[in-house]
């Protein structure tokens, strides 16, 4: 597994926030993935509620 570090933002309640997340991951999907499943446990985002702008290995 490689680690991955996914940034973006997400929709707060004074606006969008910005985000940079580091996840284990096989490939650059599954980070996506896992970054959508870990902000909306942590944050109760659904998933039009987070835009994902890069994925780098």
């Amino acid at each position: 597994m490689s680690q991955f570090t996914v940034n973006g933002k997400f929709q707060a309640r004074g606006g969008w926030q910005d985000f940079e997340s580091t996840v284990d991951a096989e490939n650059e999907d599954v980070a996506e993935e896992r970054t959508y499943a870990n902000l909306g446990s942590q944050h109760g985002l659904k998933r039009p509620q987070i835009q994902i702008e890069g994925v780098e290995q």
